[in-house]
């Protein structure tokens, strides 16, 4: 009969007292990290809704009258009261449709390619080197490319057009950026799957890896939607100040709610002034957040249901 050595057992209280100074270090690292992370969210929220009640605190009382929604400032005098932004939303909405219209398909093409066909060759190198550069570039570099191409070089006038062409510069990059970072979240069991069962790599993208990443994108799109809805520099090199509505943005001057701003903000700081532009800011942001809110609404019903 052979003598085999067994190792007594640990007792129950030996075996607390070897976890427990483990337990009490990892409950106090626990503990600090998360008191870290809510210290770090509640001071960045202080900005945030300091920002958001200045706003809303001094733009609310302009924008609740009819006037402001349906009529413009055409024959009425900065530093008199009355009048309404309407020829600058026009111009803030046709100039970024505009852009998007352009920018959105180029962006979500070319992150597709850079994921699904580049594979690191040359070209997608060159590609993701030059959108790394163009997420960098600043608005008033891209408005003055435009100025000396689309105006100097081609001789088209300023206009929203201009606006619209500087805003695409400004918004392909974050758009590829997001694409391609929401469709390398999809994991590569999906692609395979449909692979497997004879379904063409292009019918795979676009019946599985684009709306399971669908959410994402959509995000990343209203980010760059609200990047340049609030730039300031193109609206002030490509496109003269007007307080007429304009729907044509390849003619003459076209207003827009940052270039309103501006505006209001070279006539003074009489009472009637800084209540429309005060009132100009809260309607971009609120422009913004009704925007973004009916983005998750399209996407999250449209998504796929994980």
């Amino acid at each position: 009969m052979t003598n085999n050595a067994i190792a007594p057992a640990s007792t129950p209280l030996e075996s607390q007292s070897v976890f427990s100074h483990i337990s009490s270090r990892r409950k106090t690292t626990n503990s600090l990290a998360t008191f870290l992370v809510y210290a770090t969210m509640v001071i960045a929220m202080i900005p945030l809704v300091w920002v958001l009640w200045t706003v809303i605190s001094r733009g609310l009382a302009p924008v609740l009258t009819l006037d402001w929604w349906t009529a413009s400032q055409q024959g009425v005098l900065y530093h008199s009261p009355g009048g309404g932004a309407l020829h600058a939303i026009v111009g803030t909405f046709t100039q970024t449709l505009i852009a998007s219209v352009l920018s959105i398909p180029i962006g979500l093409f070319t992150a597709i390619y850079l994921v699904e066909y580049a594979n690191g060759n040359r070209l997608g190198r060159i590609t993701t080197f030059m959108v790394d550069i163009l997420t960098g570039v600043p608005s008033i570099v891209a408005a003055l490319f435009v100025f000396t191409t689309w105006i100097t070089l081609f001789g088209f006038e300023r206009s929203g057009m201009a606006v619209a062409l500087s805003l695409v510069l400004l918004m392909v990059p974050v758009v590829v950026r997001n694409t391609e970072e929401m469709l390398r979240v999809v994991p590569m069991d999906l692609r395979e799957a449909s692979y497997a069962l004879g379904v063409p790599k292009w019918k795979t993208i676009a019946k599985i890896v684009l709306p399971t990443a669908l959410s994402g994108i959509v995000t990343g799109i209203m980010l760059s939607v609200a990047r340049v809805m609030g730039e300031s520099a193109p609206v002030l090199i490509l496109v003269g100040s007007t307080q007429a509505l304009n729907w044509d943005a390849m003619t003459g001057p076209q207003s827009s709610l940052p270039l309103m701003m501006l505006d209001m903000y070279k006539a003074g700081t009489s009472p009637a002034v800084l209540d429309k532009l005060w009132g100009a800011a809260f309607t971009l942001v609120l422009i913004i957040a009704l925007l973004n809110v009916g983005a998750r609404i399209i996407s999250a019903k449209f998504s796929v249901k994980q």
